[in-house]
């Protein structure tokens, strides 16, 4: 899907929760709409909002940010690095997409499908708890990486 429908898709999500789409609430979702692989902070996202709007906030960023997780836009996550990221929830998965992360070279990658829709069964069948989301993430290492090889560059860390 293209930056401007996700973006007027986004537009509506908001004022059907009665919020606008500012130029500041734009200009964040615009950029992690252009960096949606990279897993930003909100320094991140931050630094790029500011390098094309130099009169937004960082203050600003992290209100956008923490409204866009609370009305579920975007998943806020910790890969155990105390660094809170911000990830876009993907229209054509019904729960939030997986990671590797990386112990070794502090690589993230997605796992888009989902492989949990068994598990979730069996929680409301033998324990009576329907799951309503889901996230899972997997902590290890890469083969290269344990063979001192790593191809991957330590994105997504700051």
């Amino acid at each position: 899907m293209a930056i401007a429908e996700q973006l007027t898709k986004i537009n509506r999500q908001l004022k059907n929760k009665s919020y606008k789409l500012t130029a500041q609430r734009e200009a964040t979702v615009r950029v992690l709409l252009e960096n949606e692989k990279d897993h930003l902070s909100a320094e991140d996202v931050y630094m790029l909002v500011k390098a094309k709007y130099p009169e937004i906030g960082l203050a600003t960023v992290y209100r956008t940010l923490e409204l866009l997780s609370e009305l579920q836009i975007v998943e806020k996550m910790n890969f155990g690095d105390g660094v809170a990221r911000f990830d876009l929830r993907r229209d054509d998965h019904e729960h939030m997409h997986h990671h590797l992360i990386c112990s070794e070279c502090g690589a993230v990658e997605e796992i888009l499908d989902d492989w949990l829709p068994e598990l979730e069964s069996r929680l409301e069948r033998e324990m009576g708890f329907q799951v309503m989301d889901h996230r899972l993430d997997f902590i290890g290492k890469f083969a290269d990486c344990s063979k001192g090889e790593c191809s991957r560059t330590r994105k997504n860390v700051s």
